[in-house]
């Protein structure tokens, strides 16, 4: 793995956690690395959407605020719901397959916590359900989105139920492709973004006490 990929595994791992310094010189000691090599990770992570680094203060993980993750995946949920029902609409036998064999795969990756792959097979399945539904506007307007850290953190926030829950709505969305369904395919896109966002962020509103008998 490069400098770049263990400094992310990091950061998503949750050994640094939003609001974190992340030091030059500690991050080359525990890489075992000279400081230009972490300089560039910073840099790439930078662009990424991970790490903030401003003049004068160094780097750290960035850090959104609740109501800003709540409206990220109200986002998601809306537009790429859109883009599941189109993709139900136009996708062929061959884009049929190739969904399903990507949630498969995902689902045998997640099943052993392989979140470098999860991470990986995840992106390619919602950017192909993009590319099906074959509108430059969404593509464009889901891009900032997906490549957040929203989406990256995800993951690593998921108990085995959630990442379960996870793996067969992939599995649901193609089906719902494969069947030209529209309202379905985009039914369960909403459906999965909304249970993500319950996984990272927790209930949307404190749960009442049971009452006593």
């Amino acid at each position: 793995m490069s400098v770049i990929d263990d400094l992310r595994s990091l950061i998503l791992g949750g050994r640094y956690v939003p609001g974190d310094r992340l030091g030059e010189v500690e991050l080359a000691q525990l890489l075992q690395v000279s400081r230009t090599p972490v300089r560039e990770a910073l840099r790439q992570l930078q662009s990424e959407g991970l790490v903030e680094v401003t003049a004068n203060k160094g780097a750290r993980v960035i850090e959104y605020p609740a109501a800003d993750l709540e409206t990220i995946f109200e986002l998601r949920a809306r537009i790429e719901g859109l883009a599941a029902r189109q993709a139900a609409a136009t996708a062929t036998d061959e884009d049929v397959e190739r969904l399903h064999e990507v949630a498969v795969s995902l689902g045998e990756h997640a099943g052993r916590r392989e979140l470098d792959a999860v991470y990986r097979l995840n992106a390619e399945f919602h950017q192909e359900l993009v590319r099906l539904g074959g509108s430059t506007v969404l593509a464009q307007s889901i891009s900032a989105l997906v490549h957040s850290p929203v989406l990256l953190r995800t993951y690593s926030a998921f108990d085995e139920e959630a990442m379960r829950r996870s793996v067969n709505h992939h599995i649901e969305i193609a089906a719902a492709v494969r069947a030209g369904d529209p309202e379905w395919a985009e039914a369960v896109m909403r459906a999965h973004l909304f249970s993500a966002r319950a996984s990272l962020l927790g209930p949307r509103k404190p749960r009442k006490p049971r009452k006593q008998a």
